[in-house]
């Protein structure tokens, strides 16, 4: 594993025999580590746990984590199945299209942005009519804009190009975490508990996957995860079902005063806010991280972002998908697999890495609230995870058909039979498990 990485979100100097690694080194195609960027971030936040059950007067013991294992969670939304059966979804009009001098990425999950793409371009939502437009364009004229129009987009760009952009030179100075102080308090009291994020309750303010993700892996650490949606925001059925694990699920309408005085109540009895909306949005309702801070003194603030907290695209909304396109990922990967057009990860690793690095530097957070005092601020980027993942160099391919099935088990819920993928890393002190499958959306009362 990357031992910068714990080393960044704590100060402190990892020992080597600190985590255990089995399994192969190269488990999926490709040539980025994805690997061990997966098995660096899943060691970071069981290694966090570790030090807040040590905390709490319990030796953690030995982590481990195998590199098969952590492929399968990484890619954990392809093997989710209710009752036998994938969760359907479908966004037919997402992916790359080819403009006149490059490609270019539209992401066209959601209503809104489809809606942003035909507003911007002046086109109807067909695959045919999105296809004819942009090969008519130039790949900024389209990026352009579709941003503008308030969707999601990002033309595809060397490694050279994104370094030399603004942008690009503002996330290559990220780390892949930032725990900052953020207001006074006195030292956090934890509750008793064998479980490490035992009695810490937790807001989940997320949607997609790193944010979730988060949530998900401090679910089965012990936190009470409240997850906060709406009936009127869609969602991605697959991923709602995969990363919705351990959690309850609560409905508040953030767009009407009375679901904001909801919030308010929640937060002031929380332990964490961890929220993912697009940067600036969640400020613009009256919950800034100070204002958060001055409701819950002590409080641990996480803010997740697409492009990171610096530079002219801070404010932008933004996917893994996109991340990969404008940093050059997706350029070095089509062209090492010998493609004519983008060449993605093997799995949604920016986000996936992201979640669990959020999860690992929320726990050091709590852990320096109880023993410090003072709220705490956490910001972590799509951005952040792509450079850090770049550092780690590139590997030989492994086999283009992973099967990570020796991972999965079924659980009975409220959905039906689910199947999953196992919570990885390996804790002996407290393993990591969810109590229960993922809750009906909106089935909870917005209530401690």
């Amino acid at each position: 594993m990357d031992s910068r990485v714990w080393t960044t979100l704590t100060g402190d100097t990892l020992a080597e025999d600190a985590v255990e690694v089995t399994g192969p080194e190269s488990v999926l195609p490709g040539t980025f580590r994805v690997e061990e960027a997966a098995t660096t971030s899943i060691a970071a936040a069981t290694l966090a746990a570790g030090e807040l059950l040590r905390l709490r007067g319990i030796e953690p013991g030995k982590v481990s984590v195998d590199t098969r294992h952590a492929a399968a969670s990484f890619h954990s939304e392809q093997y989710v199945r209710v009752d036998g059966e994938p969760v359907p979804f479908s966004a037919p009009l997402s992916g790359d299209y080819r403009a006149n001098d490059g490609w270019v990425r539209l992401h066209c999950n959601y209503p809104r942005h489809v809606s942003a793409v035909c507003w911007g371009l002046g086109v109807p939502a067909t695959r045919a009519a999105f296809e004819k437009v942009v090969a008519a364009k130039s790949k900024y004229e389209v990026e352009s804009a579709v941003v503008g129009a308030g969707g999601a987009a990002a033309v595809m760009r060397t490694r050279e190009e994104w370094l030399a952009h603004k942008q690009g030179q503002a996330s290559s100075a990220l780390p892949v975490a930032d725990i900052r102080p953020l207001g006074p308090s006195e030292p956090v009291r934890l509750f008793e508990s064998d479980r490490p994020l035992g009695g810490v309750r937790i807001l989940d303010l997320t949607h997609v996957i790193a944010g979730p993700v988060a949530g998900r892996v401090l679910a089965a650490h012990g936190a009470t995860v409240m997850h906060i949606g709406s009936a009127q925001l869609p969602t991605v059925p697959p991923l709602a079902v995969d990363t919705g694990m351990g959690k309850l699920s609560a409905y508040v309408d953030l767009e009407t005063e009375a679901g904001r005085s909801r919030l308010r109540k929640l937060i002031a009895r929380a332990d964490v806010v961890l929220q993912g909306f697009r940067p600036g949005s969640l400020t613009a309702k009256g919950f800034s991280p100070e204002a958060i801070a001055e409701l819950r003194p002590g409080i641990v603030v996480a803010d997740l972002s697409a492009y990171g907290w610096e530079g002219p695209w801070a404010r932008r909304r933004g996917f893994d998908s996109l991340v990969q396109m404008a940093s050059g990922i997706a350029d070095e990967g089509g062209k090492t697999a010998g493609l004519d057009g983008p060449g993605p990860l093997p799995v949604q690793a920016l986000d996936h890495a992201t979640g669990w690095l959020t999860a690992a530097a929320i726990m050091t957070a709590v852990r320096r609230a109880a023993t410090e005092g003072g709220s705490q601020h956490v910001r972590t980027s799509l951005a952040g995870t792509g450079e850090w993942l770049n550092s780690l160099g590139r590997k030989e391919p492994g086999p283009a058909g992973f099967d990570g099935g020796e991972w999965l088990e079924d659980v009975d819920g409220q959905l039906g039979r689910v199947t999953r993928v196992k919570m990885a890393g390996t804790l002996p002190g407290s393993n990591p498990q969810w109590t229960e499958a993922t809750h009906v959306a909106g089935s909870d009362r917005p209530v401690w």
